[in-house]
């Protein structure tokens, strides 16, 4: 019950008592009256009751619901506890698998890593051998290009030998046919030969172009060594050893050109022979005699010759075809001995001599060119054809 029950009981009772006396001294009108008001009373009586039920039930219910809630509580941080410990196994599991894991690849890496060791001790073995079996291939290739080098050069000393030769023969038949023509023009000196002062004109001339040549040739021996230290460079063995045998040439060329200056020019039958051929070079007409023809055909002969070589030369390096980056087409002063011609002229003919030398040498064939009496020279068709020399009659 409540605790205002108590309250409520003495109250109705004391409205019961003095319903009654006053019913007893009242009349029945008031008995009537009283009966009211205790029934009123009973229903107000009545609804307390209901009232007082339903806040039983109404607070049963609160704390059925209270208990519900507090059963749901536990329930719930039994639930969270569970998860906790659930999530901390799974936790220690994940970390177990990571350092199982991780000592797997550790382990996998160190068996990489000497696998790796032996893989690059192989491996540096090899190159070992590789660069053992190369240096012993390279000694190889150099022995047997050095036994080839030694064979070309004994045959270019038989083929210089041999020029050589030729040269002393073409001179002693030159010296043969000048002295017969010698004899023949003796007899026509009084008419063809030149006189004093055309003489020391010529003299003149040619003393100029000796001071000319000889400077020339001072130039050109520097150039040729630096060429020659670019040669190295490119390995070039061949070509070098070619522009070594032009270059010693020209340092005997210039040994005669620096001794030239006490050359008798009166004595020289060019100086005072009259000229007998004419022809054409840069658009203009000269004249020369015997002599200075002669120095003309050998300047295409000996630029064929050289041409000739330096092809072999560039084939045997395995170089491009290019006759104009030869140094021997550049300078073009090979055989010239400052005498009869102007130097431009000797190094005209030479170059065309020496394009067709070249051509044959690289090709190996004698398109231009044959070998007579050990030497290289032209086709004598070709080279009156080149000349083009005109008898003065």
């Amino acid at each position: 019950m409540n605790r205002r029950d108590p309250a409520r009981t003495v109250l109705a009772l004391a409205l019961s008592a003095g319903l009654l006396g006053f019913g007893v001294a009242g009349s029945a009108q008031g008995a009537q009256k009283a009966r009211r008001q205790q029934q009123q009373q009973q229903e107000q009586q009545d609804k307390e009751n209901q009232k007082q039920t339903k806040e039983q039930r109404r607070a049963a219910r609160q704390q059925a619901w209270e208990q519900q809630q507090e059963q749901e509580r536990q329930q719930r941080r039994a639930q969270k506890a569970a998860e906790q410990q659930s999530r901390e196994q799974r936790q220690e599991a994940w970390q177990q698998q990571q350092r199982a894991q991780q000592e797997q690849r550790r382990a996998v890496r160190q068996r990489t890593q000497e696998q790796e060791v032996v893989q690059q001790q192989v491996a540096a073995q090899q190159r070992r051998e590789l660069a053992r079996q190369q240096a012993a291939q390279r000694q190889a290739s150099r022995e047997q290009e050095r036994q080839q080098q030694l064979a070309i050069e004994q045959q270019r000393q038989a083929q210089r030998e041999q020029s050589a030769q030729a040269r002393v023969e073409r001179q002693s038949q030159w010296q043969a046919q000048q002295q017969v023509q010698r004899s023949d023009r003796q007899q026509a000196r009084a008419i063809r030969r030149l006189s004093r002062t055309q003489q020391q004109q010529l003299i003149v001339v040619q003393q100029r172009r000796a001071v000319d040549y000889g400077a020339r040739l001072q130039r050109q021996e520097q150039k040729l060594q630096q060429q020659a230290l670019i040669l190295q460079q490119q390995r070039r063995t061949n070509q070098y050893r070619y522009q070594q045998q032009y270059l010693s040439a020209l340092r005997q060329q210039q040994i005669e050109a620096a001794n030239a200056r006490s050359y008798d020019y009166y004595q020289d039958p060019y100086f005072y022979t009259a000229p007998s051929y004419s022809y054409n070079y840069g658009g203009r007409s000269y004249q020369t005699n015997q002599y200075g023809a002669d120095l003309l055909r050998q300047a295409l002969n000996e630029g064929y010759e050289q041409g000739y070589y330096a092809a072999q030369a560039d084939r045997q390096d395995r170089w491009n075809y290019d006759y104009r980056n030869s140094y021997g087409y550049q300078d073009a002063n090979y055989g010239y001995n400052g005498l009869y011609l102007d130097q431009s002229q000797y190094n005209h003919y030479f170059r065309e001599g020496f394009q067709r030398g070249y051509d044959d040498g690289y090709y190996s064939r004698n398109q231009y060119g044959t070998r007579r009496n050990g030497s290289l020279e032209l086709i004598l068709a070709l080279l009156d054809q080149l000349l083009q020399l005109r008898s003065l009659g």
